[in-house]
């Protein structure tokens, strides 16, 4: 398998099942006024953004999106992703091994006992959708903690599904700046 469409795939994957998730927490007043799956989708998408900012190298904002109501949250998830998709679209193949010094990593590393070996463009790219996978797990368990059905976002059923092109909810449109 090709890595560069396998990290675009991850990446589709991602939008598709953040699209789903929003889909069911918009549909339902109560999810979207629970403090710990705000919190949580919130850090999705900061993280999903740092990476980007990174990749294009801009500076952090890592204040960006904190006071969103869920609608703007939602909105905000789309942009990014849209944004991630063109900045995708304009890489070739051998851009996956250039190396990506991560601002936050030294300290990380350091904090972990260990040392801080810079990483490539496509393993930011794996990290950034299996961080999302990670935590949108914890976004469905929520979910269903909250007595909703969480939809199923498995990246076998989108291949299964032919690859589908995420179904945004209309609240998460995005507005142009």
């Amino acid at each position: 398998m090709d890595p560069h469409r396998l990290v675009v795939d991850l990446l589709r994957h991602m939008e598709w099942a953040d699209a789903l998730v929003w889909k069911v927490v918009l549909a339902h007043e109560s999810l979207g006024e629970d403090e710990a799956l705000r919190g949580r989708l919130h850090h999705i998408h900061l993280v999903q953004r740092a990476f980007l900012d990174v990749w294009c190298g801009r500076p952090l904002d890592l204040a960006g999106g904190e006071t969103f109501g869920p609608a703007a949250l939602a909105a905000w998830a789309r942009a990014y992703h849209a944004e991630a998709q063109r900045e995708l679209a304009g890489l070739e193949a051998s851009s996956l091994e250039r190396p990506v010094d991560l601002p936050w990593a030294a300290r990380v590393a350091a904090g972990l006992g260990g040392s801080y070996v810079a990483p490539r463009l496509g393993e930011t790219g794996l990290q950034v959708a299996m961080h999302s996978a990670h935590h949108r797990g914890q976004v469905t368990a929520r979910i269903r903690e909250l007595g909703v059905e969480p939809p199923l976002v498995d990246y076998i059923v989108w291949i299964w599904s032919g690859r589908p092109e995420p179904d945004w909810p209309a609240e998460a449109a995005v507005v142009a700046r």
